[in-house]
Order: structure tokens, then C-alpha cells, then sequence
């Protein structure tokens, strides 16, 4: 079992920042690529961002590339999803996963992770 805990997020005005933080316990996190998604109103959970386990690889959305940055501490068993410049359409409730597959690489489809957290709900005002 691994646990997923989301803290950080908050309303913003545009433009602003943010840091989400992902806290995980259960099972040894290095061994686990982490993913960040989204899901906005009548929206279905989109991808965001995807972090290896080593940290070495991340791949992001089109939509969030150049502004959001992920990144993972081993040593605190907890990956961040830094925001920066955020935009009114950023707002959703932003999810933490977790893959056990034992990936070197990044996961970036949903379906393929297998622990998710409660999520934090993100809101840009405009």
C-alpha cells in the first residue's frame, strides 16, 4: 500500500504561484515514478506532469510547460509540483500518483498509475 497526501494548494490571482507538495508513505518511494493531474469542472483528469524515480527524467503537458516544475526529495519521500504564472484555466484539484511498475522512466497515462491521493484544489482568480 502506498499512501498520497496533496497539501499546498490555495487561491491565487493570476500570475501568481504556488507549490504543491506530495507526501508519500507505505512502501519505499524511490522505487516509484510519480505523476501530477488535474481535473477541472465537467473535465476529465488530464496529465500534468511526470517526474522518474531517480528525478533524472520529467516530461510535462504542452499546457504547463515553461511554468510548472516537478521535482522529488528520496529523502523526504515527497514530490512538489512548483507553479508558476498561473492562468485562470489552471484551476482544478490537482492529484498526486504513484506508479509500482518499478519504471526507470516517466509515466504519463493515467491508467497506468496505481495509487492516487485525495487532492488539493487549485484556484486562479483572474
Amino acid at each position: 500500500q502506498v499512501q498520497l497526501v496533496e497539501s499546498g494548494g490555495g487561491l491565487v490571482q493570476a500570475g501568481g504561484s504556488l507549490r504543491l507538495s506530495c507526501a508519500a508513505s507505505g512502501r519505499a518511494f524511490s522505487m516509484h515514478a510519480m505523476g501530477w493531474f488535474r481535473q477541472a469542472p465537467g473535465k476529465e483528469r488530464e496529465f500534468v506532469a511526470a517526474i522518474s524515480r531517480s528525478g533524472g527524467i520529467v516530461y510535462y503537458a504542452d499546457s504547463v510547460k515553461g511554468r510548472f516544475t516537478i521535482s522529488r526529495d528520496n529523502a523526504k519521500n515527497t514530490v512538489y509540483l512548483q507553479m508558476n504564472s498561473l492562468k485562470p484555466e489552471d484551476t482544478a484539484v490537482y492529484y498526486c500518483a504513484a506508479d509500482l511498475t518499478l519504471s526507470t522512466g516517466v509515466v504519463t497515462s493515467r491508467n497506468d498509475y496505481d495509487y492516487w491521493g485525495q487532492g488539493t484544489q487549485v484556484s486562479v482568480s483572474s
